[in-house]
């Protein structure tokens, strides 16, 4: 009976249930996209670093995110090498650098060398090309959706980087930049030929570890012998490119404030349709007391149809979401939905309808059963 009188007080007024079912699914909506594109946002920033293989990162002082860190000399590697616990260490450069177009014009890019065979750092979802192509003299690798970025049309194309020429050679698919600065991937020999750079240099070294080694064992002690360096963690290096590109931008809080704006407008719709149905059958809730229905059992009604009114209006949001979510799929900025947000935004669907009924139900709760019988 609590299912059977919660749809028909939910389907009584079907006015208002489109109104109620239109909050939750612009909340749902909009909820959706700004998390996804945080997710997605935040996947761009830290893809580099979890690509990248090495349990420890060895960094200029004070670096930034994987794009923004000053020159290593060389001699830090010897110096870790030597240390307990560490296997290889890999260099590897990243850096910002400006792409002449080959019609004229330039546009920043970041030219990030690395050899695969040292297994630090190689392009991924390679579609055209190969890695082993990276090899050829002058070769880059860029990825195929920065192409009128480039100003170039594919494999063969030449354009010049910090005024040395080069020839694309492999082309990867869907490897993008949160600052929409695009990555161009070479050698690691070639990107200290671009930058002017020692034998030795490198922006990261990235160590690996022997089996069963302690990283932090390994970290303080890497640290205690690179005094005039840092030693971060990839976890580490990771929460500061996030902190860098989503919080001191800014974007990172625009996007969590339009979700949590999101959840409180549905929030606030679906209170306010709640209440004015709870309130329009007064007369029935108190007929249901003076039969003897407990207030527990008239409680159950309401978050029942709370209830109710969340699945459907969480099933329509999602289905709308979901194809904003496609469309967005080879844009600049993808929006990402994981199996976990989409469990977490129907817990906080049927939360936010839940709380919304506490208003219709503090009203329940002063219902006078003897209201029926003077009528």
């Amino acid at each position: 009976m609590i299912l059977t009188l919660a749809i028909r007080n939910l389907f009584h007024d079907r006015v208002r249930l489109a109104v109620t079912l239109v909050g939750i699914l612009f909340s749902i909506v909009l909820v959706a996209i700004q998390l996804g594109l945080y997710v997605g946002a935040s996947r761009m920033i830290v893809s580099m670093i979890d690509r990248a293989h090495g349990q420890l990162w060895i960094t200029a002082y004070g670096a930034k995110s994987f794009e923004d860190s000053d020159f290593l000399k060389g001699p830090e590697r010897y110096a870790a090498l030597s240390t307990p616990g560490v296997k290889k260490v890999v260099p590897l450069i990243a850096q910002f650098s400006q792409w002449r177009k080959p019609q004229g014009g330039s546009q920043l890019c970041v030219v990030v060398g690395s050899d695969a065979v040292d297994g630090g750092l190689a392009p991924w979802n390679v579609v055209a090309g190969s890695v082993a192509d990276l090899n050829l003299p002058d070769a880059v690798a860029v990825d195929d959706t920065y192409l009128d970025f480039y100003g170039i049309k594919g494999l063969g194309s030449t354009a010049e980087v910090q005024n040395q020429r080069v020839r694309v050679t492999a082309m990867t698919h869907g490897i993008r930049s949160f600052t929409t600065i695009p990555y161009v991937f070479t050698t690691l020999n070639r990107a200290r030929s671009i930058f002017g750079l020692g034998p030795e240099a490198a922006t990261f070294f990235l160590v690996q570890l022997q089996p069963g080694a302690d990283i932090d064992t390994v970290k303080r002690e890497l640290q205690r012998r690179l005094p005039d360096v840092e030693v971060l963690t990839k976890a580490e290096l990771k929460s500061r490119s996030l902190a860098q590109w989503l919080f001191g931008t800014g974007a990172g809080v625009a996007l969590i404030g339009g979700a949590l704006l999101g959840i409180l407008v549905g929030t606030v719709i679906v209170a306010q349709t709640l209440y004015s149905s709870t309130k329009d059958h007064l007369n029935e809730f108190a007929t249901l007391r003076a039969l003897g229905s407990s207030s527990g059992y008239i409680h159950k009604v309401i978050l029942t149809q709370a209830g109710l009114s969340a699945v459907l209006g969480y099933a329509l949001g999602m289905a709308i979401a979901m194809t904003v979510i496609l469309y967005s799929v080879n844009t600049a900025l993808p929006i990402i939905m994981t199996p976990e947000l989409a469990v977490g935004l129907f817990a906080l669907t049927l939360f936010m309808c839940a709380i919304s009924a506490v208003a219709a139900i503090m009203k329940v709760m002063k219902i006078d059963p003897a209201m029926v019988f003077n009528r």
